[in-house]
């Protein structure tokens, strides 16, 4: 398949800052026409200057179908004060006036343009046609159907069209995972350039790894972990030691429920721990699983609460 990249939509058509007295114009009446992405940050916050770039990128390349506002909180404290934002980043999707969906943290570009597929889907529009993001289409839709060496050989053109797409470099490697080649997926990370080892796309990849790594261990931890939770459920470290080793066996549902239980009891619980976690499975997993979508929804419904 060859790829013609044609020109994006123009950014600054797209792409504003926004102020407490323009919110209402710039946020609430521009989502009745197109879905509002709007990035609550502030000059001092080093994962906002992370994602702000990934976002700024996807917006441009959705051609139109969402518009991105962003909000300093310093300068602008009022609305994520009546938002009860705790922490930034913090984006939330605005379709008809309200809020439809958002997440928080520096999440890797695969979530952001899951995030704005949704966002698209939820106003009934249609996604942008763009030929990387038809391939990339195909490539899901392959590692949907356990096709992990179509989806593979899809993810290696797209690298190879342009070498710097460390989300293509981060497919590649997690058909290897899926595929259980997991020496050879790390082999391949180890070759990654210093400059890129750090890649937000990167980190899906990572957090499979790392959950490969726990499988064996978790095995013999099961049985104390859970007579632990069964003793005292609010037990949060135990709940959550718990829920790793869940999804190191397989078990992804269960796993995320016990982290959905943390969330839902103290959402800032070790720093958010319990969200840091459950954003890894849902990496690991991938963006169409269908625990990743249900995990996703639940997720939205406890924060949008």
């Amino acid at each position: 398949m060859q790829l013609d990249l044609g020109a994006a939509a123009s950014a600054a058509d797209l792409i504003k800052d926004t102020s407490t007295a323009e919110f209402q114009a710039d946020v609430l009446e521009a989502s009745m026409d197109v879905p509002v992405i709007v990035d609550f940050w502030a000059p001092w916050c080093g994962p906002c200057k992370q994602l702000g770039p990934i976002l700024e990128k996807a917006v441009t390349a959705a051609k139109g179908a969402v518009k991105l506002v962003k909000l300093d909180i310093d300068q602008n404290p009022e609305i994520a004060q009546q938002m009860r934002i705790q922490s930034i980043p913090a984006v939330y999707g605005f379709v008809g006036g309200r809020p439809a969906d958002g997440f928080m943290g520096a999440v890797p570009e695969s979530e952001v343009k899951s995030f704005i597929d949704r966002l698209v889907q939820l106003s009934g529009g249609e996604s942008g046609d763009d030929p990387v993001a038809a391939a990339y289409e195909q490539a899901e839709a392959a590692m949907e159907e356990g096709d992990y060496q179509g989806a593979g050989g899809i993810y290696r053109q797209l690298a190879e069209h342009d070498p710097e797409d460390m989300k293509a470099v981060a497919g590649l490697a997690m058909c290897l995972i899926r595929m259980d080649r997991i020496d050879d997926a790390k082999q391949f990370m180890a070759g990654i350039p210093a400059d890129k080892a750090d890649d937000p796309a990167l980190d899906g990849v990572k957090a499979a790894l790392d959950l490969a790594d726990q499988a064996e261990a978790a095995k013999g931890a099961l049985g104390g972990l859970q007579e632990a939770v069964d003793r005292n459920p609010d037990d949060l470290q135990a709940r959550y030691d718990l829920a790793v080793a869940l999804f190191g066996t397989g078990d992804a549902e269960t796993a995320m429920d016990h982290l959905l239980y943390i969330i839902s009891k103290d959402r800032a619980w070790n720093d958010e721990a319990a969200r840091v976690q459950l954003l890894k499975f849902f990496e690991a997993l991938g963006p169409t699983h269908e625990q990743t979508v249900a995990g996703r929804r639940r997720l939205s419904s406890i924060l949008f609460a």
